[in-house]
């Protein structure tokens, strides 16, 4: 991991530990989870969010104010509002992809639940994913969140990352292996 990033983890790992610990002794774990997706889903689905965010040409009020006017109109709660006006104060605004990214972590592992990655050629329907998700629950021995990416250069299969294991299921990665295979032959 490069240092830039160790450091982005490492600030993001502590807003994210008081915040948790904040949520969890007033037993609102459920509405952070909540503003980890709203956060989540305006950071990808929002390019003028995401460039203020990242952006140092914005002043710390002018973030700040931004965060606290955006946190309302969200409905965001007032831990989270409170938090993103401080690191708007602070100039640490850059660490949000790795806050909401360490916090959905926390919060997973609290509720004991695993999250899936899953490269699809195609994608997957409602029985399809949750035939996946009680395959690798009996494998696991924890609840399963499947999140799908369709990828089409996989040909077809499927791609499963749980934490740090991988299980490349790809006609792609089957064809490369039968490809490696056919140069050690001739």
């Amino acid at each position: 991991m490069s240092e830039p990033a160790s450091i982005s983890t490492g600030i993001a790992a502590r807003y994210a530990k008081a915040m948790f610990e904040l949520a969890q002794s007033d037993n609102q774990v459920d509405v952070l989870e909540s503003d980890v997706d709203t956060l989540d889903a305006a950071l990808h689905e929002s390019t003028e969010f995401a460039a203020m965010v990242h952006s140092p040409l914005y002043s710390r009020q002018v973030q700040q104010d931004a965060m606290t006017a955006l946190s309302g109109g969200m409905g965001l709660s007032t831990l989270m509002t409170n938090t993103l006006a401080l690191m708007a104060s602070k100039r640490r605004l850059f660490v949000l992809p790795q806050l909401v990214r360490v916090l959905r972590d926390m919060i997973a592992d609290e509720k004991g639940i695993v999250t899936a990655e899953v490269s699809a050629a195609t994608a997957l329907t409602e029985e399809q994913t949750q035939k996946l998700a009680d395959t690798l629950k009996a494998n696991i021995g924890k609840d399963v969140k499947i999140k799908t990416i369709v990828d089409e250069s996989l040909i077809g299969g499927l791609v499963v990352k749980v934490g740090s294991r991988m299980i490349d299921l790809s006609v792609a990665a089957k064809l490369a292996n039968l490809q490696h295979a056919m140069k050690e032959v001739g």
